[in-house]
């Protein structure tokens, strides 16, 4: 009977050591290290140029990217750090965003 209590206890006690908040130094550096769009806005209308694209990812301080043409395939995967960058056809970027 001991040894069933105890096997609770310890069950409890880690289901709520995973519903534990962060400490809110990881909160904010989450949210500071996150793709910004509103840095590249002037983006838009642009050639979708290596140089373009580069310039574009620095300045959404973004840590990935993903081109995305009509037609591709995209996984549904939200990623605050990745810059999506959707052209067309003419290879002119359309549509920007982060996730």
């Amino acid at each position: 009977m001991a040894l069933r209590h105890s096997f609770f206890a310890l069950s409890l006690l880690a289901l709520l050591a995973g519903c534990s908040a962060l400490p809110t130094a990881h909160h904010g550096a989450a949210l500071s290290d996150h793709c910004n769009i509103d840095n590249v806005q002037g983006a838009l209308g642009q050639s979708a140029s290596a140089k373009r694209i580069e310039q574009t990812l620095r300045q959404a301080k973004a840590q990935t990217l993903r081109v995305l043409a009509p037609g591709d395939a995209a996984t549904l995967d939200y990623d605050l750090q990745r810059l999506n960058i959707y052209i067309d056809e003419s290879e002119t970027i359309v549509r920007l965003s982060c996730g």
